[in-house]
């Protein structure tokens, strides 16, 4: 317990030696924290992704199967409806669809959120090897986690009227942007082709031969088969025959009948021709062929470094290009993040000049100065506070941080206008300053803790909406809990030093004050009466 002197000289000072009033009294504390905050802010700035929506895992997992020539009707009976009874089963499955198309079976299963993927991946691979029943000529089903890859821009190549010299074209695009740095791009208008051999039943026949025996011959000549290792530990090598046609040249020179004196090839006797699967759509622009190139993100990718790398090659590759071959840019999603940045920046700069004209009206102006600093200091240490909890700057966290704008200042202006008040009633400048904190704390917390209360129940909202909207809330509750910083350990000292510098500049060097500018005179005036 102190001393009754002691709490005398406390009360006369109004300095308490906790956390406020060491912040307040210390000359070098508020302004290491504040750069601590702003320093953090922008480490964090060079760090944060740019994208559209927040990233979030889905949990999904999909199964797919190729039964090459198979229709429709055969991959569902055959493969879809096996693998969706044998699949119902899984623990913590919430919903399960399917499509079967021609040749290909694709299965869906969406899971309860917190699941643990990795072990559902797990179970989902093991009911799939303990699967026994599916066609001798259908592929092992792939099991993969679904995986988010978000748009960034597309790219609509026409031109050229021959679709086969549009493809060549089209993934020369491919692999020079995915060199240089896109996630990931998928095309659309280019038909899937298959490899089409067809052979007259007479030339059967005459090699005495059934469909069945050429297909069989034709399998067993083109694939490619491990063959085992060679060498021991380190130095194994695996050995592989690599013969996989893949081309109609390849298939044309595939031995059928090899004996002492003849030599027939597949070509010899059949027509072999890449055609379009059944059902392959087509974009045309006018009287040409054309392609829609999406070019996308990874999680761990940034929108506006893969905008850049569109351009750089945008820039690159357009003047080469012949006059008859165009491309264009639509659909740029990376240019509305842009403009929401913008927008956030105009904003900042609009509210900060509002704050210092509004506040140099009813305070002096080294009060309106540090008030106003509250706000870029609190959105670096927002945007720290950001990165740590392994958020993005997106859509939905830019909408946050220009709804915090009318938050940020709101503490620090009833922190900074008592201590001006009772600064000029006469109190010196430390004591002004704490006592202004002091007295505004249990007021400014409680009203920062019912608008963080508003917004707590947005983190409580499940599924894939609440994995997207929880952005905002968590953006509003670090921009409070930075202001209340800002106001409580930052502003205090600060204004101590504004009002020491005030009562030594307001001063003559005879000792004498010096008198107030007309213009303060007037707006003081002014307000008085407005107020009486």
């Amino acid at each position: 317990m102190s001393t009754p002197i002691e709490s005398q000289t406390k009360s006369q000072s109004g300095h308490q030696n906790d956390l406020l009033g060491i912040f307040a009294n210390h000359k070098v504390a508020p302004n290491l924290l504040m750069i601590m905050m702003i320093l953090a802010g922008i480490v964090a700035l060079t760090k944060l992704n740019v994208q559209f929506f927040p990233s979030f895992e889905l949990d999904t997992i999909s199964v797919s199967t190729t039964w090459t020539g198979a229709s429709a009707e055969d991959v569902e009976t055959g493969i879809t409806n096996p693998l969706e009874q044998r699949l119902r089963s899984l623990d913590k499955l919430k919903e399960m669809s399917s499509t079967s198309a021609s040749g290909v079976s694709g299965i869906t299963l969406e899971f309860h959120e917190g699941t643990d993927l990795s072990m559902a991946l797990d179970d989902v691979k093991k009911q799939i090897d303990s699967f026994t029943s599916l066609p001798e000529d259908a592929e092992t089903p792939r099991v993969a986690q679904a995986i988010y890859y978000e748009s960034v821009a597309r790219l609509l190549i026409s031109g050229p009227k021959n679709l086969d010299e549009l493809r060549v074209i089209a993934r020369r695009f491919e692999l020079e942007l995915l060199s240089r740095g896109v996630d990931k791009i998928d095309i659309y208008g280019l038909p899937k082709q298959s490899l089409q051999i067809e052979v007259a039943a007479e030339q059967i026949q005459s090699l005495g031969l059934g469909l069945d025996d050429l297909a069989r011959r034709i399998k067993n000549a083109s694939q490619d088969l491990p063959a085992g290792l060679i060498g021991e530990n380190d130095g194994a090598r695996e050995i592989r025959s690599q013969n996989q046609r893949r081309s109609a040249l390849e298939f044309n020179n595939l031995s059928i009948v090899s004996t002492q004196d003849k030599r027939i090839n597949l070509g010899d006797i059949a027509t072999i021709e890449n055609k379009p699967f059944a059902g392959s759509s087509t974009i045309t622009v006018g009287d040409s062929k054309a392609v829609v190139m999406v070019l996308r993100r990874s999680e761990s990718g940034d929108s506006l470094k893969s905008a850049e790398v569109l351009q750089n090659w945008l820039d690159d590759t357009l003047p080469t290009l012949s006059p008859t071959i165009k491309v264009q840019v639509f659909n740029e999603r990376w240019e509305l993040i842009k403009g929401r940045i913008l927008l956030l920046v105009k904003n900042g700069i609009g509210g900060l000049a509002l704050v210092l004209l509004i506040l140099y009206a009813f305070l002096s102006t080294r009060v309106a100065f540090w008030v106003a600093v509250g706000i870029p200091v609190s959105f670096m240490a927002t945007l720290a506070v950001l990165y740590l909890s392994g958020g993005s700057i997106n859509m939905i966290s830019l909408f946050a941080l220009i709804m915090a704008l009318g938050i940020i200042v709101d503490d620090a202006i009833v922190v900074g206008e008592d201590a001006q008040a009772h600064y000029d009633q006469g109190e010196d400048p430390l004591k002004a300053s704490e006592g202004g904190a002091r007295r505004m704390l249990a007021p400014v917390l409680a009203s920062s803790l019912t608008t963080i209360a508003a917004f707590l129940p947005l983190m409580m909202v499940g599924g894939r909406m609440g994995n997207i909207m929880i952005a905002i809330p968590i953006v509003i509750i670090c921009v409070i809990i930075a202001s209340l910083i800002e106001s409580f350990l930052i502003l205090p000292g600060h204004l101590r030093h504004a009002f020491s510098d005030k009562s030594k500049a307001d001063k003559t060097e005879a000792g004498k004050a010096k008198p107030e500018s007309k213009l303060r005179i007037a707006l003081t005036n002014g307000f008085d009466r407005f107020r009486d």
